[in-house]
């Protein structure tokens, strides 16, 4: 708009014409916001409020007469408040590049002041003392031209040829030697020991990595002796196994041959054996009968006598026959033939007792015996 002015972030507007300002100044201050200024009438001006540097090299000489160049940086500004403006806008409104020529010659006067008053030792030791002594004895001056400032750096300091401070860096420089060697020796040492220790671990492993494999040999060697040994000795089981089994079977054919025997030799023995006692119980029978009947001369009697123990000595030999073992080839059949033999001896037994008898007596008897049958026949 015609006539209304505002000024930057980092300005300041002075307002020249009409009214004066704060404490008589000649312009009126305006920040932040802005103003209507009528042309002809008011003239405004602008002050900036941005940060400032100014660089100072100066030689300076110590309190022990030691030249020192000094370089420093002074980081400044013009301050916010409306009385640094009045300050500064009088001073530097014009040709405001001036205020960092100024600063550096205000700083460069107290900086050698100061350095005059300490020793080089103190100056390289405790730059920030020396900073810090600087800024106030200049805090005041710098505030009446309308200057805050913000830091000042000490960026280096130099003595030139004369080579006091290498000198006085020498024992330092002499102990840090020593350090560094000592650091090198006992870095090296460390190296060693650690080198040592890695020997000693790989020497270790070596010999565990050998006791190891030294045990998986003979491991090995002991499966390959058992798996070679596993083949006869299964063999040798297997012939024993044979052996076992053939044995067995001999004591089988043993026994079964035994029991061939017995039922061979043995029972037909036995049964030969009873039929002989049995015979011979018969002639034992038949000789008391005849003394009976000698004795008495009742061939009766002794006829009746020889028919009554006909069974019982049939009986007789088939009792003896019953607990022989005899073997019966052709069955029924057979069984038949043995029971015909038992009655055919019964007979023999009795015919042989007759024919001891004399004919008379014979021809007595039958008509007893006929007689006799005939009447149990009935």
């Amino acid at each position: 708009m015609f006539g209304y002015r505002v000024p930057a972030p980092d300005e300041a507007m002075l307002i020249s014409g009409g009214r004066r300002g704060l404490g008589g100044a000649p312009f009126r201050v305006v920040t932040g916001h802005g103003k209507f200024v009528l042309p002809v009438f008011r003239k405004t001006r602008f002050l900036k409020l941005a940060m400032c540097e100014a660089e100072v090299v100066e030689t300076c000489v110590t309190k022990q007469g030691i030249a020192l160049t000094v370089r420093a940086v002074i980081a400044f500004k013009v301050g916010n408040d409306t009385e640094s403006i009045v300050n500064a806008g009088q001073r530097f409104l014009s040709d405001q590049d001036q205020m960092s020529i100024l600063t550096g010659r205000i700083f460069a006067g107290h900086l050698r002041s100061i350095i005059g008053s300490m020793t080089v030792e103190e100056i390289v030791t405790e730059r920030q003392k020396l900073a810090t002594e600087v800024l106030d004895t200049s805090k005041s001056e710098m505030a009446k031209i309308g200057l805050h400032v913000d830091s000042l750096q000490i960026q280096s300091i130099d003595d030139g040829d004369t080579g006091y401070i290498e000198a006085m860096s020498a024992p330092h420089k002499a102990a840090i030697q020593r350090q560094a060697q000592i650091a090198q020796a006992q870095a090296t040492q460390a190296s060693a020991e650690a080198q040592q220790e890695a020997a000693r671990n790989q020497a270790e492993y070596a010999r565990r990595t050998a006791i190891v494999q030294a045990e998986y040999s003979a491991e090995v060697d002991r499966a390959q002796a058992k798996s070679a040994q596993a083949g006869p000795l299964a063999e040798a089981h297997a012939q024993q196994e044979v052996l076992d089994a053939k044995t067995e079977l001999a004591q089988r054919a043993a026994e079964l041959r035994k029991q061939q025997l017995v039922a061979e030799v043995v029972k037909p023995a036995e049964a030969d054996a009873e039929r002989i006692r049995v015979l011979a119980l018969a002639e034992a029978e038949r000789m008391k009968i005849q003394a009976e009947a000698a004795a008495s001369y009742d061939r009766v009697a002794l006829d009746r006598m020889l028919i009554d123990q006909l069974p019982l000595i049939v009986k007789e030999a088939a009792t003896g026959l019953s607990g022989a073992n005899v073997n019966v080839l052709n069955g029924a059949d057979g069984l038949g033939e043995i029971a015909a033999g038992l009655v055919g001896q019964g007979l023999t037994i009795l015919d042989s007792v007759r024919a001891n008898l004399s004919p008379a007596q014979q021809q007595e008897q039958r008509p007893a015996v006929g007689k006799q049958r005939g009447i149990e026949i009935e």
